[in-house]
């Protein structure tokens, strides 16, 4: 029986082009457009002004990491919880490291994402091999990790990051933007690249479609799946890592206000870009795009409570339209 990732070599039939399918992969982007038209008549010299998206850009890289972080084990077919647990983790490690005990940064940035590895590993053996569902096993992970991290810090920011993190991260600048959205920007293309162009990123496709005929395909399931939880941890630790830097701190409850608008991104971008599957460009476009529309409305006064509500009903609709996408896509495939 042939391998699935072997056929790669062989020349995909040219479809015609198709004006929704078209308008479907691009929507978001059209109407990412359109509210930043209408944000920008109601806050005419404000939201418009480079200044405004340039800290949009900045302070929404560690929830854009987040979001790249979570669509590796959903491809596969896993969830991962854990990830805003992880993000707190790896920079508290930074904070503890760095700022307490003056180890240099380019010792600490290694070992803050070799705990998320760690925890990628521990969510990998309890969901891969001792077969717990991963909703179960992460849910766990982040009570774990929270309770951690609050013993650690005392529940109390840590503050006092080395500069030259800082600088690489949160203050050095790029034609007015902050590194940290380029470092988003390079992560998505290699995530892109390796779902579009190589055969892991095969693989990770027709195990999270059927895992059962992933395996009779010839396809190391387990291995697959324990890669794709790990690729989250450390990606999730490498969120933490820019978060600490643009902070200049470690807060221990930082996790949890990006779990939310990592989810709803994950699936909201799963209806762009590639309609009917997770994607890296979608991604990172839905980050910005939801990001956009709660900075106009907390500028216009909305009171505090209305981002929770506007994330929640985000991923809510987010989720309902991407299992219509991805219907539609196994259609096609069929």
């Amino acid at each position: 029986m042939a391998r699935p990732d072997m056929t790669s070599t062989e020349a995909a039939p040219t479809r015609p082009f198709n004006l929704g399918r078209f308008v479907e992969r691009f929507a978001l982007l059209g109407v990412w457009s359109v509210i930043i038209g209408i944000f920008g008549v109601l806050l005419p010299g404000i939201f418009l002004s480079w200044a405004n998206f340039s800290i949009l850009f900045a302070t929404q890289a560690p929830a854009a990491i987040l979001a790249l972080a979570l669509i590796i084990p959903l491809t596969a077919g896993d969830y991962d919880l854990s990830v805003g647990a992880t993000l707190t983790l790896s920079a508290v490690t930074v904070g503890v490291l760095n700022a307490l005990h003056h180890i240099p940064v380019g010792l600490v940035v290694p070992i803050a994402i070799g705990v998320g590895i760690l925890v990628g590993f521990a969510n990998a053996f309890f969901i891969v091999y001792v077969r717990i569902p991963s909703l179960v096993v992460t849910l766990g992970t982040t009570s774990i990790i929270t309770g951690l991290v609050q013993w650690i810090t005392n529940s109390s920011t840590i503050g006092g990051i080395s500069p030259s993190l800082i600088a690489w991260v949160g203050r050095g600048r790029l034609f007015g933007i902050s590194y940290s959205f380029y470092y988003v920007l390079i992560l998505a293309t290699l995530i892109w690249v390796i779902f579009e162009y190589t055969p892991l990123g095969r693989r990770m496709l027709f195990v999270g479609r059927g895992r059962e005929v992933a395996r009779l395909s010839g396809i190391d399931v387990d291995r697959v799946r324990t890669g794709c939880l790990v690729a989250s941890g450390a990606l999730a630790a490498l969120a933490g890592v820019v978060y600490a830097g643009l902070l200049g701190a470690a807060d221990p409850f930082s996790g949890l206000n990006f779990l939310l608008p990592a989810f709803a991104a994950a699936y909201l971008g799963a209806t762009a870009i590639m309609p009917g599957r997770f994607n890296a460009w979608g991604a990172v476009v839905a980050v910005y795009f939801l990001s956009t529309g709660i900075t106009g409305l907390t500028m216009l006064g909305i009171p505090l409570w209305v981002t929770n509500v506007f994330n929640g009903g985000a991923l809510v609709l987010a989720v309902t339209v991407s299992q219509f996408a991805r219907g539609r896509e196994d259609t096609d495939i069929a």
